[in-house]
């Protein structure tokens, strides 16, 4: 049986966050062999995390990656119990690195997620090592992965409970300015404080906008206004619903004399040629 030393289990604590007896414990199963004991200590972590499992997991952050030529990014939410583990720079480490292997890798589940390595071992094996270090029910929630022939426009909101992903689809000889990427990044932004549901009002579905006029047209004749009149009424709260829910008609955040429509045309004007939103996506830390 080998020695296990005190300087022993202190590099193992400080390699996988246990408690001093768990590393004891781990070497002394290991006979100090230490990668060794760091696979028992993970495999613990594991099987602890199945009784955790039912516990509420209602904080953590939404961390985002982004590629090196700015047109492809992933984004995912990993949950945990606590806001301090949530805050804690070895679960922000660890879901920066969880975005930048869905960045890197072509995944669609959390299952082959786990499966992809990282510096030589499974994210699996980082997540137990997660798992093990803070004793609580954390859990890869959801995750994107998008790209664009343009660029991709990202924002995450302080605190990293909020993140936006904005595609950008047009064709440029050249590199994105500066001042166009600012841009570009300001809708990202626009998306994460107003949360629009359409990208205009093409894209509202029939039954959607019948449904508002009927409830505007109820709502106005109930108040004891005449049909015909209800009708307008109806029509003109319509635009407003427009003006709210469609991103590109929506009022733009940082300067309120602008549409988002009218910062879409100046990124136009900058890059010299034609720019269009194919997509985006907004996270927001525990939404249903």
């Amino acid at each position: 049986m080998a020695e296990i030393t005190t300087k022993m289990v202190l590099s193992l604590r400080e390699k996988t966050g246990a408690g001093m007896s768990e590393c004891k414990k781990a070497l002394l199963e290991a006979d100090g062999d230490f990668n060794l004991a760091i696979e028992i200590l993970r495999k613990k972590g594991a099987a602890s995390a199945a009784k955790r499992s039912e516990r509420e997991a209602n904080e953590g952050i939404v961390a985002i990656a982004v590629s090196s030529d700015e047109k492809t990014a992933a984004m995912v939410e990993i949950n945990c119990e606590t806001d301090f583990v949530a805050r804690n720079e070895n679960f922000v480490n660890y879901s920066s690195i969880v975005a930048n292997i869905i960045l890197n890798n072509s995944v669609n589940t959390v299952d082959e997620l786990l499966k992809c390595e990282y510096n030589g071992e499974t994210l699996e094996s980082l997540h137990n090592e997660i798992l093990l270090k803070f004793q609580e029910n954390i859990k890869i929630r959801r995750f994107v992965k998008v790209s664009a022939t343009g660029f991709v426009g990202n924002y995450v909101h302080a605190g990293s409970k909020l993140g936006v992903l904005v595609t950008y689809e047009f064709q440029l000889s050249n590199g994105v300015s500066d001042e166009a990427k600012q841009f570009l990044r300001d809708i990202a932004m626009q998306v994460a404080a107003m949360n629009p549901s359409y990208l205009s009002r093409n894209f509202v579905p029939p039954e959607v906008i019948s449904k508002e006029i009927e409830i505007y047209k109820e709502l106005a004749i109930s108040e004891g206004k005449k049909p015909e009149i209800a009708e307008k009424i109806a029509q003109g709260k319509l635009e407003k619903f427009y003006s709210e829910q469609c991103l590109l008609e929506q009022t733009f955040i940082k300067d309120g004399s602008l549409s988002v429509r009218d910062v879409l045309n100046k990124i136009e004007s900058l890059v010299g040629c034609k720019v269009e939103i194919s997509q985006f996506i907004r996270y927001f830390l525990g939404e249903v």
